[in-house]
């Protein structure tokens, strides 16, 4: 561990803390300030796509089900509109939907802030993997937002979009209910996917262990599907479907952990 660190007082690491903070930040409002000039792409282009019924994730259902010799999962029309009721909504969600993809853009410099933290307090070894760590943290948390931009939010646009209680009931939906749906999907599965990282460095401050999360990978099946059921419409099949790889996650998670304790046995062993 580098001297310097031992010498740093509580508020030494606050102060740096807050530096890192404060550049991550930088950063996020650089994209931000990029994407709020992009508006007709971000908007028509992307987040309002899933509400066309020709968006590849239902055309490839459609073929699915056409596959099974049915038209079940074909979809024709999405019977809602979008209105919006008060003077600065469109604004509020133009502005905080830019901070939100100023924040996925942002999201490997911010791991390498990160990275910069906590590196002071690893050893001269586990430093040099910075560019891995990196790198593999970026995958996931961009392969889990393309899963929820892909998957989860058209699921949940389907589902909602179409749920009647009566015909009596007009589908018109608010512009911020809509984004808010698909930046939380977003974010939400970006997140999840991030399970890996998450459980690495558990195991590396001793927090849990291989045969810990074996034990309660019960326990674990519970939490992913109750999960599941949050960040998907509430209905099976769509719940299975994100469950499926939030699981395959978990078991990526106990892989890692065994290798970070092989390695920290080994390391004692040659001490």
């Amino acid at each position: 561990m580098a001297k310097e660190l031992k010498d740093m007082s509580f508020l030494d690491h606050v102060e740096e803390l807050r530096w890192h903070l404060v550049r991550s930040s930088f950063a996020i409002m650089i994209f931000a300030t990029i994407a709020f000039f992009l508006k007709d792409l971000i908007f028509n282009q992307i987040l309002f796509a899933p509400k066309d019924p020709n968006f590849i994730t239902y055309r490839f259902f459609c073929k699915v089900s056409q596959f099974f010799g049915t038209d079940g999962l074909c979809i024709d029309d999405m019977p809602f509109t979008f209105q919006s009721l008060a003077m600065g909504e469109q604004f509020s969600v133009h502005i905080w939907t830019s901070i939100t993809v100023g924040f996925i853009i942002a999201f490997p410099f911010i791991i390498w802030e990160f990275w910069k933290f906590i590196s002071p307090g690893l050893y001269e070894n586990e430093r040099k993997n910075a560019q891995s760590f990196i790198i593999i943290s970026s995958f996931l948390f961009f392969v889990g937002v393309l899963f929820g931009y892909y998957v989860v939010t058209p699921l949940s646009v389907n589902f909602l979009g179409n749920y009647s209680i009566s015909d009596l009931v007009e589908r018109n939906i608010k512009i911020d209910s809509y984004i808010s749906l698909v930046r939380s999907s977003l974010l939400a599965c970006g997140l999840v996917f991030e399970l890996p990282i998450v459980m690495y460095f558990l195991t590396k401050i001793g927090l849990v262990t291989p045969s810990f999360l074996k034990k309660y990978r019960k326990h674990a099946l519970v939490l992913v599907l109750i999960l599941a059921a949050v960040i998907t419409p509430p209905d099976i099949i769509s719940q299975i479907i994100v469950a499926i790889p939030i699981l395959l996650l978990y078991e990526v998670s106990i892989f890692i952990s065994k290798v970070v304790i092989k390695r920290q046995l080994k390391k004692e062993k040659n001490a």
